[in-house]
Order: structure tokens, then sequence, then C-alpha cells
């Protein structure tokens, strides 16, 4: 039978498996029909790079391999190669089908008009850039699609499988470089947006990237990056920067290892003396041992300076005014630790928190209790978090800020302070992750919650703002709270409370104190 007629039978198959009224839509690759969810149309695991299994395992994303006929797309493709999390945690989900074949991305849009040229918004999922996707029920973006944009989620390469460097991977590489796969994967990804968006009611010159802790840090990553520059116009980081020092490809500086030779390091744990015997390992191989259940040591992920991906650290590149100059919104939450600290690491007395801060904070422990004050063992607990939360959020997040208000472009600051109801609320406060279901309008998908009418209104507030900000670069609209941009001098910020309120100065004196000790070491 010839090509065309076996194109006829598998329209005619996905035609009468999503109706009649859904027409396919030509991407890179071939044609692909979707689903009708709420007069919302979707279409799932779409592909936007080739397989990273084999050969093209450590190597820049692939262009996407062609299929004939026509591909339903009403399911989500399979996660990237990770570890899940333990089953007591905040973040646990049950299992889901995982393949080196990840390179997937999700769309939901009101219009499949091409003039309709709806602004995008493209979702980077968190997980410490080792777990996630963006089949997470909280991102659906049927809510935000509704609300006028065409929202994307996508997967990137996780953990080693997505990080690692290493001397051979470099020696092959056409810029010399290696690491830095999940980033090239978003890279694509965003390449993929500009290229095929229009056929989804969407403008491929008004795109905002957003995404939240993992999903933050790579917003900044690619703020930062010239490999990036004009796929994005706008950037949206919730709860991720990197403004410390970061590793470089080859150099070892003050004691610390090259990525290279932390991928050395890596490959040994793994039993493979070449880059073949470590391309030839299962992918659950490369998993296991980076969480160090084969022998005890995990390894870091993470960018790595490599002069193409990153010329310089992130820090230096936003310094120097290198770094692409959009409109920016950044925040942080008030209990960012609550949910990321293990318990056992929480000093339990006063007594072992002053040894702790003594040891950390040397000759400024004084100040550290100035700002952190415990008088009691149970005031312990949260001046640890608070001081680990402004060291790991807040202070990065309010640098991000200032270096953005440097530029052009408007920078807006935000605080989320409100404490979603629940059993453990008390305890949690407004943990790590807690806004992304606000901001999505997504409260209802959420089990265990009772949401009030409080967390109902603040939803629909944030995904106002959010909203807004994707259409216009400026977050502000009719019915809403005034929120100024980000500048030195009054260093406004909106807090999301119970009442959205502009404040200024977010935590100023602590900030200041974690800012010079980390400048003295």
């Amino acid at each position: 039978m010839k090509r065309w007629a076996w194109a006829l039978i598998w329209m005619g198959a996905a035609w009468a498996a999503v109706g009649s009224d859904v027409k396919p839509i030509p991407v890179d690759g071939g044609l692909i029909v979707g689903t009708v969810e709420e007069g919302i149309h979707v279409f799932k695991g779409v592909p936007f790079a080739a397989t990273t299994a084999g050969e093209n395992r450590w190597k820049p994303p692939q262009p996407v391999a062609a299929w004939e006929g026509v591909r339903l797309s009403d399911a989500f493709g399979p996660e990237c190669p990770q570890a899940p999390y333990a089953a007591g945690s905040m973040y646990y989900r049950p299992p889901q089908p995982q393949s080196e074949d990840c390179l997937s991305l999700n769309v939901w849009t009101a219009s499949l008009e091409a003039e309709a040229r709806r602004p995008v918004m493209v979702w980077i999922h968190g997980g410490a850039l080792t777990r996630g996707s963006g089949s997470v029920p909280a991102y659906d973006g049927g809510a935000l699609a509704r609300r006028g944009v065409v929202l994307v989620t996508i997967n990137y390469r996780l953990g080693p499988l997505g990080y690692l460097a290493h001397p051979e991977l470099s020696a092959e590489s056409e810029q010399g470089v290696s690491g830095n796969y999940g980033v090239l994967d978003q890279i694509a990804a965003l390449k993929w947006v500009r290229r095929n968006i229009a056929r989804f009611g969407g403008d491929p010159d008004n795109v905002t990237i957003f995404g939240e802790s993992a999903g933050s840090w790579s917003v900044n990553v690619l703020v930062a990056s010239p490999l990036a520059r004009g796929l994005f116009h706008r950037a949206i980081g919730q709860s991720g920067g990197s403004f410390g020092r970061q590793v470089p490809l080859k150099s070892e500086s003050e004691g610390q290892p090259s990525a290279e030779a932390m991928g050395v390091a890596f490959a040994r744990a793994a039993g493979a003396e070449s880059l073949a015997e470590l391309r030839a390992l299962p992918a659950e191989k490369i998993i296991e041992v980076f969480f160090g259940n084969a022998d005890g040591r995990g390894f870091r992920t993470g960018p790595t300076v490599d002069g193409w991906v990153l010329p310089a650290e992130i820090r230096r590149l936003f310094e120097e005014g290198r770094q692409n100059d959009v409109p920016t919104i950044v925040g942080s939450n008030a209990n960012e630790m609550t949910t990321l600290t293990s318990p056992a690491t929480v000093p339990r007395t006063l007594e072992a928190l002053r040894r702790l801060v003594d040891n950390q904070y040397a000759d400024r422990a004084a100040e550290f209790f100035m700002l952190y004050p415990a008088e009691s063992d149970e005031q312990v607990r949260m001046a640890f978090l608070d001081s680990l939360r402004d060291r790991s959020f807040s202070l990065s997040m309010r640098t991000w800020a200032r270096m953005a208000s440097r530029g052009r472009s408007p920078a807006y600051l935000y605080h989320f302070s409100r404490v979603p109801p629940g059993p453990n609320s008390a305890s949690l406060g407004a943990y790590h992750a807690a806004e992304i279901a606000y901001v999505f309008d997504n409260l209802g998908r959420l089990q265990g919650r009772a949401y009030e009418e409080t967390d109902r209104r603040l939803s629909n507030v944030m995904a106002s703002y959010w909203v807004n900000f994707a259409k216009t670069g400026d977050p502000n609209g009719e019915g809403l709270p005034r929120w100024l941009p980000y500048n030195l001098e009054d260093e406004p910020y909106l807090d999301f409370g119970d009442e959205p309120q502009l404040r200024n100065h977010l935590y100023k004196a602590k900030l200041d104190f974690m800012e010079s000790v980390a400048a003295d070491r």
C-alpha cells in the first residue's frame, strides 16, 4: 500500500479517537492531533528532539525523528530517567513511565488560529535538576489558557544524563565542551516553540519563560546564556537563582574540582573505563550511581561554566550587563526550608544551634543571633530554617532583582507568605513550591488541601499578574494592587499573603548580613 494511503488510515483512526472536529497540526516531524478538554485544545507528549539513548546520550539534542501519518498526542510522554522522591516526601509522586526518549512538551491553547497570536508561557519544572517532568498535575495549563495565553510545559534531561561533563565528551564536541545537556534541551524546546507555536495560536515573538526551584535556576541560566538570545522576551523565576560560585569545565580553583574531573570520578564509580562503556550502561545504572546507591557516594549536578552555554559565571554576566535584558519577575516563599531540610539536620537544642553557628559564622555569631534570635529550644527550629531560607533563596532572588533592575527592562520582586490550609500548615508555613498551584490557578487539582476563599482570591490575583506580565511585560492590571518595579532605593516588593500588599525592604538586615558573609568567603 502506498505511503499516502497509510497516512489517510492513520488520520482516520486519530480523528475517530478524538472527534472529527479536531484537525491535525503540522509540527517538526509530522502531523499531530490533540484533544479538547473543557474547551481547551490540549496536545501532550509532542516530541521536540530525538531520543537521547545510545549514541545520542550526552550529546546536544538532535532533530526529532519524523513519523508517518498522524500522531495522536493525547498522553504525556515518558519522564526523563530519575529516582523517585522518598515515599514520605512532600513531593512524592507514584512512579511514572521513564525513558531516555523523553524530550517532549505539552501545549494548552484556547485557539488554533495563527492570527490569534496569543502570548506564550513556557514552564520549566523544578526538582533539583534531578527529578520532575512537565506532566505534574499542578502544571496543567488549562486555566491559564482560558485566561488568554498558550501554555507549554517541557521535559529536559536530568541528573548525570543531563549535566555530566567528561574529557572524552569534550573531545568529541565541536565546541570542545561537555555538560549542560539539560540546558541545551531547554533551548531546543524554545526553538521548537519559535518554529511551531503560531500553529497553536501563539505568538513566537512574545514568549515568557518561567519556572520554580530548579526550573527557576534554569530560567536564570537561560537569561544569562547567549545561546538563548531572542528565544524569549520575559522571564519569571520562582525560588531559585545561581549567583554564587559555579563549577568550571576544566580548571581547578581553590580546591574545587572541575566538572570534567567530577565526571571522571563518576565514570570510575560506575565501573566504566571509557566513554563507550559509560554509554553502554543502562540508564537505571547511571541513576543508581548518581544517587549513591552503588558505593555510598553522590555526585553534583548543575550547569557548568563551559565558555559556550555559559561564557562566565552568571553573576559576572549580570554584573557586566551581558545577560538577556528582558522584563523579569522574581521572588521566593516565607518558609522555603520546611520541606527541604531533613529533620535530622535541624538542631534541637539551643546549645546545638550555638555550636553550629559558631562553626559556620565564627566571629559573626553574635550578629547572627541578633537577626535570628533563639532564646529557648522551642525557638531553635525557626531561627535555623529562616537563616537557611535567606542564605539559599531570599538573597539570591533579591540579587537577581537588583542586577536585573540595572538594565533597561523592569524587574518585579515578590514574597509569597500565604500559609496554605492543611493538617501540617503550622509547621510547613508557606513552604517551597506552595505558590505554584496559585500561579497556575489549579488549587482544585491538588488533593488533601481544603483551600479557602482567601486562597481562591489570591490564586486569581497571582494568575492575573502572571498572565498580564506575559502579555505586556507589566504585571499590573485593572482591579489589582499596584506592583511597583524594583529599585535599589525603596526596594519595593509585593507580598502575596492573605491579602496582597506592596511593601519595602524584604528581610533587609538579614539579607545584608548574608550577603556580607558570602562576600567574605
